[in-house]
């Protein structure tokens, strides 16, 4: 597997890697490419990739994409699902389902948070659904719990640097 900064043209395949997210679990209708970036609260995740600020990595395997990881910061005004404020970054991450569970995510998520580390990205933060195997992954990793992002998910938040 094979690491490397996301560019603009992953632009694309950062917009698949968010639907792979929301539809995380099996037991769901998964939600088409076009419903995900036609609401606006999940397509400002990759909307206009990369904005000043962004950063993030994709994973190869023999030359395909197979995940990404990647940072946004959002304001009070137009926050995300794991908003905790201005100057704390976003993670977003998704493999895609058949490259689960064999650690593409944990490296994923570690090359963000050492490339968050040398940009000078004290905190970041996310959003998690309780159910959502990949909770286990965030605290493993260690994000902490910082408060409920809704009756169904956590906020999560992760100091990457002091």
């Amino acid at each position: 597997m094979i690491l490397r900064e996301a560019t603009r043209e992953d632009a694309d395949f950062l917009a698949d890697m968010l639907v792979e997210a929301v539809n995380w679990s099996p037991e769901w209708k998964r939600k088409s490419k076009r419903r995900v970036l036609a609401a606006p609260n999940t397509a400002h995740y990759v909307t206009g990739w990369p904005l000043d600020g962004d950063l993030g990595v994709v994973a190869e395997v023999d030359g395909a994409s197979v995940g990404a990881a990647w940072l946004r910061f959002f304001t009070a005004d137009d926050p995300g699902y794991g908003f905790v404020a201005a100057d704390v970054p976003e993670l977003s991450l998704g493999v895609v389902a058949a490259r689960r569970g064999r650690g593409v995510g944990r490296a994923l998520m570690r090359a963000v948070e050492d490339r968050a580390r040398t940009a000078g990205i004290e905190r970041i933060s996310l959003s998690v659904e309780r159910k959502n195997f990949a909770q286990r992954l965030y605290l493993a990793e260690g994000y902490e719990v910082v408060g409920a992002g809704s009756a169904d998910s956590d906020t999560m938040v992760k100091v990457v640097s002091v």
